[in-house]
C-alpha cells in the first residue's frame, strides 16, 4: 500500500506562483508520481507526470510551460510547482501513484485526498 498526502494549496491572485507537495509513505519504491485536477462541475483531468528517476516527465497541454514537476526521492515526495496560474487552474488539485508514467497518466493506482486551490481574477 502506498499513502499519499498533498499540501501547499491555497488562494492566490491570477499570476501568482503556489508549490504543491505530495508526501508518500508505504511501499513506494520505484513508484511514478503525478497530479490529477478537478473544477466544479468537471471530470478529473490529468496535469503531470513523473517517472522514478524523475528522467522522464509529462505534461497536458493546458499546463506546458507553466506547470514544473519534480520530485525528491530521499523525501518520498513529489511537487507541482505551478506558474502564471489563471483563474481556469482553479481546481482541487490530486496527487497519484503508479508503476510507470503511462499508468499514472491513466489514474494509477493510489491517490491523495486532494487539496485546493484557487485563483482569483
Amino acid at each position: 500500500q502506498v499513502q499519499l498526502v498533498e499540501s501547499g494549496g491555497g488562494l492566490v491572485q491570477a499570476g501568482g506562483s503556489l508549490r504543491l507537495s505530495c508526501a508518500a509513505s508505504g511501499r513506494t519504491f520505484t513508484y511514478a508520481m503525478g497530479w490529477f485536477r478537478q473544477a466544479p462541475g468537471k471530470e478529473r483531468e490529468f496535469v503531470a507526470t513523473i517517472s522514478w528517476s524523475g528522467g522522464t516527465t509529462y505534461y497536458a497541454n493546458s499546463v506546458k510551460g507553466r506547470f514544473t514537476i519534480s520530485r525528491d526521492n530521499a523525501k518520498n515526495t513529489v511537487y507541482l510547482q505551478m506558474n502564471s496560474l489563471k483563474p481556469e487552474d482553479t481546481a482541487i488539485y490530486y496527487c497519484n501513484a503508479g508503476p510507470s508514467t503511462s499508468v499514472v497518466a491513466q489514474g494509477g493506482d493510489y491517490w491523495g485526498q486532494g487539496t485546493q486551490v484557487t485563483v482569483s481574477s
